[in-house]
């Protein structure tokens, strides 16, 4: 029984270290893109491999995330248990582990999709593991705005994979996501202060304070509103994606607005917990709005 057991338990670790449910969201946020990309359905032999690559080497850059931050990691209640932090799987496993996965994304964008597409992603995951965890993540308190970048590009590789383009819808896509980044880690900053406090990251509710951070969460949410009213105004969307955006957009402002007038714990984790729905169904709204315009 323990025997088996052990290999099942060793391979939820590695699991662990791709970071599954964000790697999901931006796997799906670059899908939408695929869809987005072509009037028709997109070439399911283009759409399997590209979904897969870019899960891989999203998952290689989350794992030299965890292995760069395995001190930090250690410090902080909310990732303490990851395998990395407590030893269990080594740098060396760590390296091996991203280079492979990393390695066979890149193998499979390359060879089942276009070179346009492994190109962009794996300067994301330069970007994400190297100048956003290295560089940025331990140097400024406008890590997550800086570093941002690299998290929002998933709807322009989803759009490479399938046009051999990225043209300026799929920025504008990327956009939304650059500028919902902010409130969205900011919130979750703020009610996990005392984790970062120990950290020694110089996150914003700790340089700052939080009246400074919910001021910046309220602000950026105000910019991320009429950003996604731009796909409409460029006449890359219609009525049912106007309506989403403004729905879901008055409901995310109105949870920044209450964050910012009378702060608790509880609403900023319900406000980080909405910002995930909000890209989700924002994206899904693109994509209905997409097939069913008018």
């Amino acid at each position: 029984m323990t025997t088996l057991s052990l290999p099942s338990n060793r391979l939820a670790q590695y699991w662990a270290l791709t970071k599954p449910r964000v790697t999901q969201l931006a796997v799906f946020c670059a899908v939408i893109g695929m869809f987005l990309s072509t009037p028709d359905l997109p070439d399911w032999r283009v759409v399997v491999p590209a979904t897969i690559g870019i899960w891989l080497l999203a998952g290689a850059a989350f794992a030299i995330n965890c292995l760069v931050e395995r001190e930090i990691d250690a410090r902080m209640a909310r990732t303490a248990r990851r395998a990395t932090a407590q030893g269990e799987i080594s740098a060396l496993q760590t390296l091996v582990f991203s280079g492979v996965i990393g390695g066979a994304g890149m193998w499979i964008l390359n060879t089942m999709v276009n070179p346009l597409t492994m190109w962009l992603t794996f300067v994301t995951f330069v970007g994400y593991a190297i100048i956003y965890t290295i560089i940025l993540k331990p140097s400024t308190p406008q890590n997550i705005v800086i570093g941002g970048l690299s998290g929002a590009m998933p709807p322009a590789l989803g759009w490479a994979a399938v046009a051999n383009d990225v043209p300026m819808q799929a920025w504008l896509l990327v956009l939304i996501i650059f500028i919902w980044t902010p409130p969205h880690f900011w919130a979750l900053a703020m009610y996990r202060r005392d984790d970062y406090a120990r950290s020694g990251l110089p996150m914003l509710p700790i340089t700052h304070g939080p009246k400074i951070t919910l001021l910046h969460i309220w602000l950026y949410t105000i910019a991320l509103f009429a950003t996604t009213m731009l796909p409409f105004a460029v006449h890359m969307s219609g009525l049912i994606y106007l309506v989403c955006a403004v729905l879901l957009g008055g409901v995310f402002l109105w949870y920044a607005w209450q964050m910012l007038r009378n702060y608790s714990d509880i609403l900023a984790r319900k406000t980080f917990t909405f910002s995930i729905v909000y890209l989700s169904l924002l994206f899904a709204a693109l994509l209905v709005d997409h097939y069913l315009k008018f």
